[in-house]
Order: structure tokens, then sequence, then C-alpha cells
């Protein structure tokens, strides 16, 4: 489970958000939608441990009941995915999934065949030396999805991930998306301008009512 606790973020200006309280279930996919500017990236920028120096904030962040605010950012064991697939250039498709695997995989054989099985599941069998540039849209959001879950995140934040794919690839990718979260039972906050972007029956929370509500 990730629970954010009495939250406020502010800066010289404002509040964002005061003693905002939100609790995910695992495999549940949240969906946070606001104008721009409304402090959506923010929070997830603080959720990761990444929040600007202009912001202050006051609050617990708890994940599987170890409080995580006070880690570094790569201690978290929280994912995040951009709308931007964000490859490595220099590196080739499956040394883009290989960078992510957890420390266990120190074997090369190893590592090469949790690569392997990742690319034949997403349907990309024999790309793993294939060039990140030579890939389409689709099959570069796969392979930066699976990037993202191979580091093995305990949560997922999802920033705006299908807004730069076409109306086919996105129905595609999001339903890849959602499948692969309850696979594999994470707590999910994703940010969207789109509501055909949302999960089935998920719970959708407009960021400018967060000064208000409890959940």
């Amino acid at each position: 489970m990730l629970n954010i606790k009495n939250l406020t973020i502010s800066n010289a200006e404002k509040n964002l958000f005061s003693d905002l309280s939100l609790a995910l279930n695992p495999g549940e996919v949240v969906t946070l939608t606001g104008v721009s500017g409304s402090g959506k990236s923010t929070l997830l920028n603080w959720v990761i441990g990444d929040l600007d120096p202009s912001f202050s904030a006051t609050g617990e962040l708890w994940l599987n009941q170890v409080r995580c605010d006070t880690l570094p950012v790569e201690a978290r064991r929280i994912g995040l995915l951009f709308q931007d697939d964000l490859l490595f250039p220099h590196l080739s498709v499956g040394q883009n999934l290989a960078f992510a695997l957890p420390a266990r995989f120190r074997d090369g054989k190893a590592r090469r065949q949790r690569v392997e099985q990742t690319l034949s599941n997403i349907g990309l069998d024999g790309f793993h030396d294939r060039d990140p540039a030579t890939l389409s849209g689709g099959q570069r959001a796969r392979v930066s999805l699976m990037r993202t879950l191979l580091a093995e995140p305990l949560a997922l934040l999802l920033d705006e991930p299908f807004s730069k794919l076409d109306a086919v690839l996105r129905t595609q990718f999001r339903a890849f998306v959602f499948e692969q979260i309850e696979h594999q039972n994470i707590p999910t906050l994703l940010v969207t301008h789109d509501p055909a972007d949302v999960p089935q029956a998920g719970r959708v929370i407009e960021i400018s009512d967060w000064q208000h509500i409890h959940v």
C-alpha cells in the first residue's frame, strides 16, 4: 500500500496542498486531473523524492509499512514513467532493459535470460541487439515501461505516459500498462488530462479539490 499522510506543500506564494492524505491499495490506479500548474507534477516529485527546492513540504509517505519520505530517491523503490520514453540511445534495447535489473542478477547469463524473457513477453523476440532508434513509438513505449518494472518498484507514478502516442497506440499501450500493474499488484498514481486514460471504475481526483478531502 502507498500512503500519503497529512501532506502540505507550499512555496513563497501559496500552499499547493494542505493536510492531504491518500491511501492506494496494491494494484489500484488512482488518477489525478487538473489544469497545468495545479501541482500534479510537484506532487509526483515529492513522492519520488525530487521536490524542487523552491517548495517546502511536511507530511509522511509510507510504502508497505516503511516510511519513505526520509529516504533518498534510489532507496524508495518507486518507479516513474514519463510521456517521453527516455531510452538510452547509446545502449541496445536489451542493454536498456538490463540496466534496470536488481543487483541480485549479477550473473551475465541470468541477466540475459531475464531480458530475453521480458522481450518475449512484450512481443519483441529477437530485439535484444536492436538500436532503440529503429523502434516504433509503441515498441519504445513498451520497452520503457518494462525497464521501469524490471527494477521491481513497489509503487508506480505515471506522468502523462500515453499523451504522445496516436489514438490506436494509446489505446493498446494503455491496456498493456494497466495489465502489467494488475499483474504485479503495484499501487499507481496516474496524472492525465484525458478522461479516456482512467481505468474502468478507477478513482479520479481533481487536484484542486485536494485541500478539502481526506481519502
